[in-house]
Formats: C-alpha cells, structure tokens, sequence
C-alpha cells in the first residue's frame, strides 16, 4: 500500500538496506537501541533544519525563538530534565519565524523547515510514547558514523556548503524512509503502524530538501547528488562495528 512512496526513494538511494542490518535490528534484544537512536535522530533531523534557518533565513528574534523552541528536547536529550508529559504539546511553535529581507531563498526555506521540524518534534513525542508503554529508559547513546561520514564531504564555501548540507539532509530524510519500510514487517503491530505513518512525511521531506538545493543553486544539481548518493551507499553497506538505526553491515 507504500509502494508508490518507496519507488522514488529507491530510484534516489544507489543500495537498500542490507539484509544482515535488519536480521539484527529485528532482534528483540536490539529494540532499547533501535528506539533510543530513532529518538535521537529525529531531534537530530529538527536540529539541523533549525540551524539552517537561522544561519541562512531567520531574523535575529526568530533565531533566538528557534532556540527555546528545541529547549526542552534538548534538556531531556542531554541533560535528562523533563519527561513525557512535560514534552507533551511542544512541538508547534507560537509564532511565525520571520525571514531576512536580504535573503531571496529565506521565506521558502522557513517555510519548508519549520513545517520538517514541527514534523520532526511530534516524531520525537511520539517514540517516546512507544518506549514508555515498554518501560524502556531513555539513555543516551552516541551518534553513529553515519551523518558525520556524509557531512565530511560538504564544500567550504557558499552558496556551496548550503546546497551540499540540503542534498545530505535528503540523503538522510530518504534512508530513514527507505529503513522504516524495510523494518516495519518484523516489528510489533503499534510500531509497524507508527513507522508505515512516517513513510509519507519523510518521502516529502527529502523532496523539500532537493527542491531547495536546486533552487539555490545556479546550476543542476545531478551531479552533486550523485556523488553524495555513492559516499552514502559506502556507508550503508560497508562493514560497521557499531549498532545504530543508520549503521552499516553489521561487522561482528
């Protein structure tokens, strides 16, 4: 019934998911793991569109707005302050992000990222929910290679650097769809149900992210994609000593 959204994502990824990440991820020993590094990546994919308004779009009241916003996630994340109830209903903003005058790409690029954070943040709430009705405490656990071995590749000059962090942002947005249909079958019926929900926000958002990129850039694009599409696909199917949602082939 997702297929028409997955067509796409496979088209765009240059390799699916390995089987042996999934036998290992359906585990039910690896659950805790699976859950807490969803959790974070979605905080992680709201930070990172925030970070893109407010270095390229925002005013400077609208960037220190965007920062209380993220307040909370961030002290349950980093600092273990706050829980589900204190977290509940936080993830619509109060105001309207105001745009710089002198950006022609800021409105647009708010536009698209708020709603991608709003998105992001009920996610967050929404994982958990799922890790509460299971009695699985939230620890935090490191990030994996993962986003770190597709950003060390981003050119150090602009309009550059925004357009390659759009296409990685893509990339991720794409792979996390790509990894919840290929792990929805072999989990409980509320989690299927909750990752097949993600499907068409996540499909949208790495459409948002290449839609941007190209309309900031002065040039096609293609060929930076593909290039970004072979450093990813290196990393997902490459042997990975570490366990997380966007690790590699499973190296033990």
């Amino acid at each position: 019934m997702y297929q028409h959204l997955l067509e796409p994502i496979h088209q765009f990824l240059n390799c699916t998911t390995p089987t042996q990440w999934i036998e290992e991820a359906k585990k039910p020993e690896r659950l805790p793991v699976v859950l807490i590094d969803h959790l974070l990546c979605e905080l992680k994919a709201g930070q990172s569109a925030m970070f893109l308004i407010r270095k390229y779009a925002a005013n400077n009241d609208s960037k220190q707005q965007l920062l209380e916003w993220f307040k909370p996630y961030e002290e349950f994340a980093y600092k273990g302050i706050g829980d589900l109830n204190s977290l509940k209903g936080k993830s619509n903003i109060s105001k309207g992000i105001i745009a710089q005058s002198d950006s022609p790409y800021s409105q647009d690029l708010i536009d698209k990222m708020v709603l991608l954070i709003k998105e992001e943040l009920h996610h967050f709430y929404q994982v958990l929910e799922i890790m509460d009705s299971r009695n699985i405490e939230y620890n935090h656990v490191p990030a994996s290679r993962y986003a770190k071995g597709l950003l060390k590749h981003v050119k150090t000059y602009e309009p550059q650097t925004l357009i390659d962090k759009l296409i990685i942002g893509a990339f991720i947005e794409a792979r996390s769809c790509e990894r919840f249909a290929a792990l929805a079958p072999h989990m409980d019926e509320d989690i299927q149900n909750f990752y097949v929900s993600l499907l068409r926000s996540e499909a949208r958002h790495y459409q948002d992210y290449l839609t941007l990129a190209q309309q900031i850039s002065s040039e096609d694009i293609s060929e930076r994609v593909a290039y970004f599409a072979k450093v990813e696909a290196e990393l997902i199917s490459s042997p990975d000593s570490e366990f997380k949602f966007h690790s590699g082939v499973p190296s033990w």
